[in-house]
């Protein structure tokens, strides 16, 4: 199919996807509340139409990164529904107290975290209740063994310092025989036993959600699962692909055998073979690791990736393709129906996370389901 439009590149994001996604997710998270991970402006793909669409779906509890994230997403989810958390997963930072509001808190992850919160609450009459986070096996953010035995042995509860939730992180919930998993299980259940069940409890992230009803406590909390993306999206048919990236072949060419392509001249043809250039590189997150590696599939046929990807542009190998189906003006999809983000990443040797936050801001972005 020909596409019109003044682009290069479009990426097509299904909110539709995302909508069916997150149900599934809540639908395997027992009892627990099914929160969102929207960080990285939601992984790349927009947080306002992400957050709303999740936000319409009944999800209540949203995670960001940052201040800002959590600034954009207020606004975006404003527009349709006051009714909403918004929860700062890198921790008390030092612009909180002038954004705080009663939809946004942060998640603690140091006794300092805590102390400034709990400054904060003595001087202001409502807060929305904060988080605290453990590190049981992680080793990133999260109070440490000996902050966990501090704050557990003093007078934390609820109406002292407005925590209501207690979380940590699975750190390899991805495969689930990881000896990890359990000993974080064990550790967070510890956790949970100290603190007399007077809090509400997290722990599963995207992984996690499909370790088994014991992980979810009170709130599970996934993101890369809602995006399609992740080992669990290869054994779960029920999570469906959200992003179709498709460029423009720009100009095509015939060269003879022995001839280089590309920057540093890395890759000869071996024959005769006919060139397909298209309109996106490493500046739209099509990685250099992907040269001579990666594909673009035209009417599902592969055509390899040949020489360096730059900046703006690939070649592509179409020597095999029909030619009424490579011509300049036809679009050639890299990520969709015969390559999804975790395969394409896995070609360039990353992660499907990397390939959908690493998505440039020059492609035309067309919504379903907005």
């Amino acid at each position: 199919m020909i596409f019109s439009g003044q682009y290069g590149a479009v990426l097509t994001i299904d909110l539709h996807a995302i909508a069916s996604n997150f149900r599934f997710l809540k639908s395997m998270s027992s009892s627990a509340e099914c929160a969102a991970v929207v960080k990285c402006n939601a992984y790349g793909l927009g947080i306002k139409q992400v957050g709303q669409t999740l936000l319409r779906e009944g999800c209540r509890a949203f995670f960001v990164a940052s201040s800002s994230e959590a600034l954009s997403l207020k606004r975006a989810l404003l527009e349709i529904h006051k009714d909403f958390e918004i929860y700062i997963l890198n921790g008390f930072e030092r612009d909180f107290p002038e954004i705080y509001d009663t939809s946004i808190a942060p998640v603690l992850n140091s006794l300092e975290d805590i102390r400034r919160w709990v400054e904060l609450s003595k001087s202001k009459r409502e807060l929305l209740s904060a988080i605290a986070n453990f590190d049981t096996g992680m080793n990133r953010l999260g109070l440490d063994k000996s902050e966990t035995a501090e704050i557990l042995g003093s007078s934390l509860s609820p109406d002292h310092s407005k925590i209501s939730i207690l979380m940590s992180h699975l750190a390899c919930s991805e495969d689930p025989e990881h000896r990890l998993n359990h000993e974080q299980f064990r550790a967070f259940s510890s956790i949970v036993a100290k603190s007399k069940n007077r809090f509400r409890y997290s722990l599963a992230n995207s992984g996690g959600v499909f370790l088994g009803k014991k992980y979810h406590f009170d709130l599970v909390r996934p993101g890369a699962a809602l995006f399609g993306i992740g080992n669990f999206a290869n054994r779960y048919t029920n999570l469906r692909q959200v992003v179709t990236l498709k460029a423009k072949i720009l100009q095509t060419r015939s060269i003879d055998a022995g001839v280089t392509v590309g920057y540093g001249a890395t890759q000869a043809v071996n024959r005769k073979s006919r060139l397909a250039t298209v309109a996106l590189g490493y500046g739209d997150g099509i990685f250099r690791g992907l040269t001579n590696a990666g594909f673009g599939y035209l009417s599902g046929y592969p055509a390899q990736i040949i020489g360096r990807v730059s900046m703006d542009l690939v070649t592509l190998d179409v020597t095999d393709i029909p030619q009424s189906l490579s011509q300049p003006g036809y679009w050639v999809e890299f990520i969709g129906e015969h390559q999804t983000p975790d395969s394409l990443a896995q070609r360039a040797g990353t992660i499907g996370y990397e390939v959908l936050t690493a998505l440039g801001s020059r492609y035309e972005r067309i919504y379903l389901g907005r």
